[in-house]
């Protein structure tokens, strides 16, 4: 018997244990989280693989299809904050992550996509209220359009929490 198993006929072969890892590991699970805003696709809210959690693309969007940071006026007059976006996608991130048992403090990496970058300073400051220097990695890249266009923001994380 050795550390990694057991020899057969010059094959290694694995314990059971190891078996037993290498499914757990290899497993994969996305959920749709009620509460949330539909995705407008087919694609979970999050996935999970092994012990990582991905965020799928997560926007200001509420449950009810109205968008935080996005008000029109009784003349059609658009009046868009990327602050309150900003928060409100933070705030969704969180309640997806939680919904798998995680929180913010598991992010590992952050992909933000802006429609401009003008926008960089308001989504910079929002975000120092959730992240510390010692958060996170980040990508911040501006994008042509989002999928409405109230959107100014999106962001995709990746999450470390393991199974045990």
């Amino acid at each position: 018997m050795f550390a990694s198993g057991f020899e057969v006929g010059g094959w290694s072969l694995p314990w059971r244990g190891q078996l037993y890892e290498r499914d757990r590991m290899s497993k994969t699970e996305g959920k749709v989280v009620k509460g949330k805003a539909a995705p407008r696709g087919k694609y979970p809210h999050v996935k999970r693989a092994g012990d990582f959690l991905i965020v799928s693309g997560t926007s200001a969007r509420r449950a009810d299809n109205t968008i935080a940071g996005a008000e029109v006026d009784e003349l059609g007059t658009t009046r868009l904050d990327i602050r309150t976006q900003t928060r409100a996608v933070i705030e969704n991130v969180r309640d997806i992550l939680q919904s798998a048992g995680a929180r913010l403090e598991d992010v590992v990496e952050i992909s933000t996509y802006l429609v401009s970058m003008n926008d960089f300073g308001g989504y910079n400051e929002v975000y120092g209220e959730f992240f510390a220097h010692d958060g996170p990695a980040r990508t911040t890249v501006a994008v042509h359009q989002l999928p409405h266009p109230h959107l100014l923001i999106e962001i995709r994380a990746l999450a470390y929490k393991p199974l045990n």
